[in-house]
């Protein structure tokens, strides 16, 4: 951790200067997180609910926070655990499986007024959700949100070593995807 996250874990921790320390994380990382769970759920509305429970998580459990990795990893974490979750529920609330979801979710997509894309970001988005789970997962993180291998690995608890791979495959059936399209 730097310097300045130290000492904004340290404001997080302390209950005097929680809320205005909290307000800086916000400004901080709100933003991030947020397309990093729309990335994940797709849909504007979902991400928002998604990001509100992720920081709700986050302030309740910063205590528990060790320091052991960056905090932006940890909350990441969070954010992304929440997104995946948010998705397993409802792939059970419509007694679906999570790939039929996520097909719907990406064919809802044209029909969402917060999606900005072209017909290529479409496609794009179509071929990304055709991945596993865990390379979508690596893929945006890589090509979207522009982190280092080290940093998906402290956020996803694998080797960069698998990571890479795991891009590599990504890259690889997307292109095929796009191919065929």
């Amino acid at each position: 951790m730097n310097a300045s996250e130290e000492k904004l874990v340290l404001q997080l921790q302390d209950p005097a200067s929680r809320n205005e320390a909290f307000r800086e994380l916000l400004k901080l990382y709100q933003e991030r997180l947020y397309w990093q769970i729309r990335n994940i759920v797709k849909n504007h509305e979902d991400a928002d609910d998604v990001l509100q429970n992720t920081f709700i998580k986050i302030f309740r459990n910063i205590e528990k926070f060790k320091g052991e990795s960056q905090l932006f990893s940890w909350m990441y974490r969070i954010a992304t655990n929440e997104a995946i979750s948010h998705l397993n529920n409802r792939a059970k609330k419509q007694s679906i499986s999570s790939e039929e979801l996520q097909q719907q979710i990406i064919d809802n997509l044209e029909n969402d007024v917060y999606f900005e894309g072209d017909e290529i970001q479409l496609k794009l988005q179509k071929a990304i959700a055709a991945l596993p789970e865990k390379q979508q997962q690596v893929f945006n993180m890589k090509y979207f949100q522009e982190l280092k291998y080290k940093e998906i690995s402290d956020i996803l608890g694998t080797s960069e070593g698998a990571l890479k791979a795991s891009y590599h495959h990504a890259t690889k059936k997307i292109e095929e995807y796009l191919k065929q399209v």
